[in-house]
């Protein structure tokens, strides 16, 4: 729910309000993101939806739109600490792709990390990392800091 509202409606609703909000959505038949399991058990989490459902994208400086297409966004992950390093982010990129074509998009955006030659706490790394999304397909838009990026991938043709 971070991406999805503004950091005074995060910080009001922390905990058990901001849990309930997600299942809110999820019960209105929207689809906010891909779970990725490991037989039965949840082992990450990808985050994807149009730009426009996510209040801090609309707010942030650094991470303004490039320019007025439509894009759908991949705002953030969960990968779970055994599950590391074994390309579940590279399957949930694969997948969030997917997904957002098959429900009309035609670009999709993220706002990944770029971690430099020094270690980059995994904390920190919630958005992804640069590589993986290169490796998935992905081209640099942008980079508004030295530590980010704005990468797309078009995962559908272009009307004509």
């Amino acid at each position: 729910m971070w991406w999805r509202q503004t950091a005074k409606e995060f910080a009001a609703g922390r905990g058990e309000p901001n849990r309930a909000a997600l299942r809110e959505i999820v019960e209105r038949g929207e689809e906010p993101g891909i779970l990725a399991y490991d037989r039965n058990q949840a082992v990450g989490w990808v985050a994807v939806a149009p730009r426009s459902s996510y209040a801090r994208l609309a707010r942030s400086r650094t991470l303004r739109p490039i320019d007025d297409q439509p894009v759908w966004s991949i705002s953030c992950f969960f990968v779970a600490k055994t599950h590391r390093r074994r390309g579940v982010m590279r399957a949930l990129i694969d997948a969030a792709c997917d997904a957002a074509k098959a429900r009309g998009a035609e670009v999709v955006e993220a706002y990944p990390v770029v971690p430099g030659d020094d270690h980059y706490p995994d904390a920190f790394a919630f958005t992804g990392t640069l590589d993986a999304f290169l490796d998935a397909g992905f081209t640099i838009a942008s980079r508004p800091s030295e530590r980010r990026a704005v990468v797309r991938r078009r995962v559908a043709a272009r009307a004509v």
